[in-house]
């Protein structure tokens, strides 16, 4: 590995440790031209630090509240289209045993706990329940607040439309004792609650099979969610122009690096004994390249997104791409 030179501008970086970033945080690969400072971080103090704080000069941010605050003309952030994170969401929705919650049509009507209004997992749940099931977020009464601990908050306040029916819950009171009280149907979270990883009766998934109704899903819609992107504070991006094209190539080298890693070593790199098998049901369904980067391949889900987040209210209109990602790669 060579040395960098003393001048070299070194940035830092607010990001999770994935395997795709790993080849950067190792330094492994760096974009041309730049060190790269890493603080490896958990979603929600990246996000808070830094898609809210501004304290990194390159930073993960949540895609939903990354729209929000472009509709609003108040992100300190340009965004890229590296989607370091990305996730099927039918795993999302925790029904209460009883509630006669079968099917997803069966949430019109009903009261639905989520930790945040706004959470980029919950806006693709309602975009899932609404264009494959016609659920409209409208049906539903939204109850807001923390799923096993009580006080949490909207990272950014949502003005949400008259149309749309929340709730939040009073203080010390949680989503999960709402829903074993029979105050709530069903909870949509990007995390299991924790009473259903401990395996409590009462709490159980929508979706029986969660892979299978996920590969059909993807097989009739042909989308991958993107929940997670990286952003650019926008007086670094104007400092160093060079850094949009340098980053980008970087970070597609690191996925790289880590998709030939995975192939190469699927039985040696990780603690699961069947990721070989995985890797190529996966390959099977989506193709090798499933995880792109950049606009073009991903333009039908940022438009879904987009959309999504202007008929949930969240945005009060539907962003453009190019108002999305402003900059040239």
């Amino acid at each position: 590995m060579s040395q960098l030179d003393p001048a070299t501008p070194r940035l830092s970086v607010g990001c999770g440790a994935y395997d795709r970033t790993w080849p950067l945080i190792a330094g492994v690969v760096r974009p041309e031209g730049f060190a790269l400072d890493w603080s490896i971080l958990p979603p929600e103090e990246v996000f808070l630090r830094g898609m809210l704080g501004g304290e990194f000069e390159i930073t993960e941010m949540s895609l939903s509240t990354y729209l929000l605050l472009r509709s609003r003309g108040s992100c300190r952030y340009l965004g890229l289209p590296l989607f370091v994170s990305r996730k099927f969401r039918h795993s999302a929705l925790y029904v209460r045993e009883g509630a006669g919650i079968e099917r997803p049509e069966d949430f019109a009507g009903r009261r639905v706990g989520v930790p945040e209004y706004q959470l980029t997992a919950n806006v693709w749940v309602r975009g899932l329940l609404a264009d494959e099931y016609g659920v409209r977020p409208e049906a539903i009464h939204w109850i807001i607040g923390g799923i096993d601990a009580p006080g949490r908050d909207e990272k950014v306040p949502v003005n949400l439309p008259p149309q749309f029916q929340t709730t939040r819950l009073p203080a010390g009171e949680t989503l999960w004792q709402w829903l074993l009280d029979g105050k709530l149907d069903a909870i949509i979270a990007p995390r299991a609650p924790q009473a259903f990883a401990a395996g409590h009766p009462a709490i159980r998934r929508l979706f029986a099979d969660v892979p299978a109704a996920e590969k059909a899903y993807y097989r009739k819609t042909g989308l991958f969610p993107p929940m997670h992107l990286i952003g650019i504070r926008e007086d670094v991006a104007e400092r160093h122009p060079e850094l949009t094209p340098a980053l980008a190539t970087a970070f597609e080298e690191a996925k790289a690096f880590a998709a030939h890693e995975l192939h190469q070593y699927a039985y040696d790199t990780a603690m699961l004994p069947w990721q070989e098998v995985a890797l190529r049901e996966t390959e099977a369904v989506m193709g090798t390249d499933y995880w792109a980067y950049g606009i073009e391949p991903n333009r039908k889900a940022i438009e879904a997104m987009a959309r999504y987040s202007f008929e949930q209210g969240i945005v009060d209109r539907q962003l453009g791409v190019s108002e999305i990602f402003p900059l040239d790669l």
